[in-house]
């Protein structure tokens, strides 16, 4: 038998990371940070106005300064650290939480299901499993969290996009599958000479009017209600599908992607940006554990390498594609019709 001199703990800190996640996705469910960026506090009034009974609140509080999400001083009273105290502050235009909160109400219970995912290749998420998005999109809190979640986790990469791309050659733009609307926003707000706006099922046109009002763009943005299976897609100059090719198995993405070709006019562009597996599939672990969150939440999607994408959109038509990086682990490819 071969001797290791390693010690275990690496493979222990990895089997019980779910603790670690789940003590944020529920200081962000209380609302821990929002709170705490109003002023400090000391144990019992934060947990009162957290609603964290007496029981667990010094553990709890405690484990949140360990991870480094909270910082306590020498009075004993809590605060945020700079990182939580910018992107987890429902207050804050900068508030990343939407997403988290979606994966603590929405994955994380079906992630417990993994096992069953990779035996059956079946989705373990109800409703959101059997692909009718407009019944999943009838309950109204089911609504708010997924679109939530979608500014989240978009916040950033769209920013990224509103800063790198040539805005200034292009006069309108429309996002497929828009949500709340984050990036058409966030573009719009960086080039004021841009018109366009999202495209999504009905039933998110008052988030995204709301969303566009906030932000003072709702004269130069506006919502077209379709199901993009069933209706054609609104045609602009530049047209963005941010983590939504990922959703669907392979001959749906050509679908859209052929549906995104047509749309364009001559010149136009495509903008897809998602979570990128790297090509030799040995490093991504955020594009691959992205992917087996679409095996436990749909029936076919799956997430992909830049060079997968470069020659679906390639097979589509599309020239001059263009890959690069974007927020995070998050990548952008272009391509022209």
């Amino acid at each position: 038998m071969e001797a290791t001199t390693a010690a275990p703990d690496r493979l222990v800190k990895l089997g019980l990371a779910f603790r670690d996640s789940k003590t944020l996705l529920s200081a962000v469910e209380l609302g821990v940070f929002t709170l705490l960026a109003q002023q400090p506090l000391e144990l019992v009034p934060l947990a009162e106005k957290s609603g964290v009974h007496a029981r667990g609140a010094r553990d709890f509080f405690d484990a949140l300064v360990a991870l480094g999400l909270l910082e306590r001083d020498e009075s004993g009273r809590y605060s945020n650290a700079p990182d939580a105290n910018q992107y987890l502050n429902r207050n804050k235009l900068s508030y990343i939480g939407g997403e988290l909160e979606l994966a603590n109400a929405r994955q994380f219970g079906p992630w417990s299901m993994l096992t069953d995912a990779l035996r059956t290749g079946k989705p373990q998420s109800g409703a959101r499993g059997t692909e009718d998005h407009r019944a999943y999109y009838a309950d109204s809190a089911i609504l708010e969290n997924v679109a939530r979640g979608m500014t989240g986790g978009s916040l950033r990469a769209a920013q990224a996009i509103a800063a790198r791309f040539p805005w200034q050659e292009f006069r309108t733009l429309i996002d497929i599958g828009t949500a709340q609307g984050c990036l058409p926003v966030q573009i719009a707000s960086a080039h004021p000479h841009l018109t366009g706006g999202g495209f999504d099922l009905p039933a998110l046109k008052p988030l995204f009017e709301a969303y566009a009002e906030q932000h003072g763009v709702t004269g130069r943005l506006r919502f077209h209600s379709g199901d993009f299976f069933n209706d054609p897609l609104p045609t602009a100059d530049v047209l963005v599908m941010g983590r939504v090719l990922h959703n669907w198995d392979l001959a749906t993405k050509m679908l859209l992607l052929k549906k995104a070709f047509d749309a364009l006019p001559g010149g136009g562009v495509l903008v897809v940006y998602e979570r990128f597996i790297d090509d030799g599939r040995r490093f991504s672990t955020a594009g691959l554990l992205a992917s087996l969150n679409m095996l436990v939440l749909t029936a076919g999607g799956f997430d992909y390498s830049a060079a997968d994408c470069e020659g679906w959109m390639a097979e589509t038509g599309f020239l001059d594609l263009q890959v690069s990086s974007l927020a995070g682990d998050i990548g952008m490819i272009t391509g022209r019709k």
